[in-house]
């Protein structure tokens, strides 16, 4: 039995093929909809509006009369139509898509649901005849019963089977190389949904496709890269760039031309480096791609950068946290008044980190601004300013005005200079909260960084409670991770035992198609967490050395990345070669042995 008959013979309803086919029952619609609570003005102010403006049930849900999930339930029992939660997208035909196009399927909320064995036609309002019955004739599938799902659910398969049906950039080379570069390049006004694009023009496919890929692969970069007798694509997942697309050179103009007029940038100039930005929408996904382009030796080099604007921030528990130092991480975001700095390379998830922060103690009664290069995650209930330096918008200008708005709690995208540094500690001195980052290499450096800045010594240790260093590993896939025991010599390189081996699986990577055969699937943060207790704040006072910072904070019990990193790998969540990776060497031999104490 497919999934598609299970989740209809489980939900509470049968199916049937139309609703005029149904008895007529005791009670009309609208009395029903008048006994759910639906005002009666409202819903006659709804039928005088349908079908300007939308179906009657459309309208009843907008003016916020009646929740979805309530009117569903009342259709469904009237009509006798099921109701599914959720629709199952596995073994699901979606050859429609060449014939039916996105717009009308998002336009009318409706999704065909084809199998071999089956076909049924999920709807959002089952009195929208018309648009059902020209969809039957589409799909030459007269007969083909209804069922009921929320909007949502509609708009998350239609997004599904459409992003399935695009080929990939390979699929388009054949046809841009018979085209010419007049041909290729092709302006457009105002961008639309990538997956609703009809454009013939295969350069146009070939970039959208690029960038679809690059989303659906968790991509977060795509690179450009024109070399003697090629151009190379590309994709940064992970942390890690993987070649995916090698194109001859007389592609690259029309390429470039055509990324350059997404980003509002000068096609003529290719001597100067250039920066843009383009906004898109892919499916239900709104994207910000930030261009950069310089001039190589072989031509225009093109880095893209995506940004989820529509991404869940996290919550701290999602971070990879051990629980215990999330709830001192906890206690130290509801400080009343001091900095708090996450420290780190580029792209070691600092901003996550602190969005995470935020989202934990956002509430009404607080007032959160943050000023950020870029806004990398929307937040409601949060003001957010974009710096701009093209009109003196810097980091330390919007600073000086957001201390006048009142604020508990501000954030500051990156801590770039020595008046952003006073100012953010003017701020936390005088009853402000403050979030920032700073990159240097572990927690304790980022005091040597403020002090080389030219922050007092003084100043430092009155402003800041807590400094946080962070890297990214990444996860091994759970689809293909293999036990394995790790010889003498490994164990020993790090510092192990094989008493270790008792209570502890390691994991190493394999490869399957779910991971791109790279054996991994997402990533994970290491942490160590430096509090600037007293003792910390004398010797700071004394000193500014960074080595010896740290050592008083080991001594402490903070637990350094290289710790955490090797505790994650005995919980099986990545693999040493991954800590060291990103921690460049494990030197610190007696953190390795306080693991193995604590296991």
């Amino acid at each position: 039995m497919s999934k598609i008959h299970t989740a209809l013979k489980t939900s509470r309803h049968p199916v049937k093929n139309s609703p005029a086919e149904d008895k007529a029952p005791s009670l009309s619609l609208e009395t029903k909809l008048v006994l759910a609570g639906v005002a009666s003005e409202i819903l006659a102010e709804a039928r005088e509006a349908q079908g300007k403006n939308g179906g009657l049930f459309e309208l009843l849900v907008r003016k916020k009369a009646i929740e979805e999930s309530d009117l569903l339930k009342i259709m469904a029992g009237h009509f006798g139509l099921s109701l599914l939660a959720q629709l199952p997208m596995e073994n699901v035909n979606i050859d429609f898509t060449q014939t039916v196009s996105i717009q009308y399927l998002k336009k009318h909320k409706m999704m065909p649901l084809i199998t071999s064995s089956s076909a049924v036609i999920i709807v959002n309002d089952p009195t929208n005849f018309q648009p059902l019955d020209d969809l039957r004739k589409l799909l030459q599938k007269p007969e083909a019963p209804i069922a009921l799902a929320s909007q949502e659910a509609i708009m998350a398969a239609i997004n599904m089977a459409y992003d399935m049906s695009r080929a990939s950039a390979k699929d388009y080379f054949e046809e841009m190389s018979e085209a010419s570069a007049d041909e290729l390049i092709s302006e457009i006004d105002e961008t639309a949904d990538l997956l609703d694009e009809t454009s013939d023009a295969p350069i146009i496919k070939l970039v959208n496709l690029l960038v679809a890929g690059a989303i659906k692969d968790r991509a977060s970069d795509i690179h450009i890269e024109p070399y003697s007798a090629n151009l190379k694509i590309r994709y940064r997942i992970d942390g890690i760039l993987y070649d995916i697309l090698s194109l001859p050179r007389r592609i690259q103009s029309p390429l470039i031309s055509r990324v350059k007029i997404m980003a509002r940038l000068n096609i003529a100039e290719k001597r100067l480096p250039q920066d843009g930005r383009i906004e898109i929408k892919i499916a239900d996904r709104l994207i910000d791609i930030r261009v950069s382009v310089i001039p190589t030796a072989f031509g225009e080099r093109v880095v893209l950068r995506l940004l989820d604007k529509t991404a869940n921030v996290l919550m701290l528990s999602d971070l990879g946290m051990h629980d215990e130092r999330i709830k001192l991480l906890n206690g130290l975001i509801k400080s009343p008044y001091g900095i708090i700095l996450v420290t780190g390379p580029t792209g070691s998830g600092k901003t996550t980190t602190l969005y995470a922060a935020l989202s934990t103690i956002n509430r009404p009664e607080i007032n959160i601004i943050t000023i950020e290069d870029p806004i990398e995650y929307q937040m409601d209930g949060v003001g957010q300013i974009q710096v701009n330096p093209k009109i003196d918008l810097t980091f330390a200008a919007g600073l000086r005005s957001i201390v006048r708005q009142d604020p508990d709690v501000i954030l500051i995208g990156e801590i770039r200079d020595r008046e952003t540094a006073e100012i953010a500690i003017q701020s936390s001195l005088t009853g402000h909260l403050v979030f920032s980052t700073l990159h240097t290499n572990d927690a304790a450096s980022a005091v040597t960084r403020l002090i080389d800045m030219g922050i007092e010594p003084f100043l430092v240790t009155s402003s800041v409670i807590a400094i946080i260093a962070q890297r990214l590993v990444r996860v091994l896939c759970p689809h293909c991770k293999e036990e394995y025991v790790p010889d003498k010599e490994s164990l020993a390189n790090l510092g192990l035992d094989k008493a270790v081996l008792k209570n502890n699986t390691f994991y190493r990577k394999k490869g399957c198609n779910l991971c791109m055969q790279t054996g991994f699937r997402g990533r994970t943060a290491i942490f160590e967490i430096m509090i600037v207790d007293d003792e910390i704040k004398r010797l700071i006072l004394k000193t500014s050395d960074a080595n010896q910072i740290n050592e008083l904070a080991v001594k402490q019990g903070m637990i350094t990345l290289q710790k955490d990193g090797i505790q994650k790998v005995m919980n099986g969540i990545t693999t040493t070669e991954e800590v060291l990776r990103v921690t460049r060497t494990l030197n610190r031999k007696e953190d390795i042995e306080d693991i193995v104490i604590e296991t």
